[in-house]
């Protein structure tokens, strides 16, 4: 008897418009599978979008398997690099390219065809207003201690009257209180100043986005993150927004700036979130776990 081949779906990477596929001739995409596009058109207007994907193996990358494999760091790693590449490689050839969330599998073409058409109306909305634009990264770290503290002040010490009243118990909780209470002053000096280059950053930008701070375990940083923006900018405006950035940079030495980019549009492609959880009813003859959320 036969062995059964081995069940394949399609790894979805992102979905474009004015699309030219021939930088993508030479590229492999996750798991190292050649990647290619899905076109789809629309019958009344004839306009076409593009679904970018690429084969992977069910018994690697369907939903049980990428439940399991998900909590692998190396391999998240690995794959999310391939992933990041193939997304940058499509905004690079499209007019613009909405990215779709890691670990989107779908079952085979007629499954992304059905994807793409049935989201079609969010698709063209969100490449329209990503058309001409690009995303940037905005990281703000801090001394909080530095920030809030004018220069050359202390916390200060109790006189020696203070100290033998109430002890050397006494005198530590005083240290121990006024050092808490100069950091939390610190911290909430930071997040107002935060603030204050945000909105600076915003309205430099068409659309802005506020992630969580980096955990300094993973980032590396031993600075305090109070930013960790992303900003939507014009083209056109692109020089004129890092030009921003190095002037924030420079106006507090106990305050350090990073622009990082560009980067495809993750933050601003909500649409991808909507359509990477729309197919998930199994054909009949298909496995259940080929798709997932």
């Amino acid at each position: 008897m036969s062995e059964h081949p081995t069940p394949t779906g399609l790894w979805l990477y992102a979905v474009a418009s004015g699309f030219d596929p021939a930088p993508l001739e030479d590229l492999r995409g996750v798991a190292g599978a050649p990647v290619r596009d899905v076109r789809v058109r629309d019958e009344d207007t004839r306009e076409e979008l593009v679904a970018v994907v690429s084969p992977v193996s069910l018994d690697e990358f369907g939903e049980q398997a990428l439940r399991r494999n998900l909590e692998d760091l190396d391999w998240l790693s690995a794959t999310a690099r391939a992933h990041d590449a193939i997304v940058a490689a499509v905004s690079a050839a499209a007019t613009a390219a909405v990215p779709l969330r890691l670990a989107t599998v779908s079952f085979d073409e007629d499954r992304v065809r059905d994807l793409v058409t049935r989201n079609r109306a969010e698709f063209v909305t969100t490449l329209n207003a990503l058309t001409g634009r690009t995303e940037w990264g905005v990281k703000v770290y801090t001394d909080p201690g530095r920030l809030a503290a004018p220069a050359g002040s202390a916390v200060s010490t109790p006189a020696s009257g203070e100290s033998s009243s109430g002890g050397a118990g006494a005198a530590y909780l005083r240290r121990r209180k006024a050092a808490l209470s100069a950091r939390e002053t610190g911290e909430r000096v930071a997040a107002e100043h935060a603030e204050r280059l945000h909105a600076r950053l915003a309205g430099a930008a068409v659309a802005d986005r506020r992630h969580p701070p980096q955990d300094p375990k993973l980032s590396g940083e031993r600075a305090h993150m109070v930013l960790n923006g992303a900003y939507l900018v014009d083209d056109d405006r692109a020089a004129a927004f890092a030009e921003l950035v190095r002037e924030l940079d420079a106006e507090h030495d106990a305050v350090r700036v990073e622009l990082t980019g560009p980067w495809p549009p993750y933050s601003f492609a909500a649409v991808g979130q909507a359509a990477e959880r729309a197919p998930r009813q199994a054909p009949k003859q298909a496995p259940k776990q080929a798709e997932h959320p």
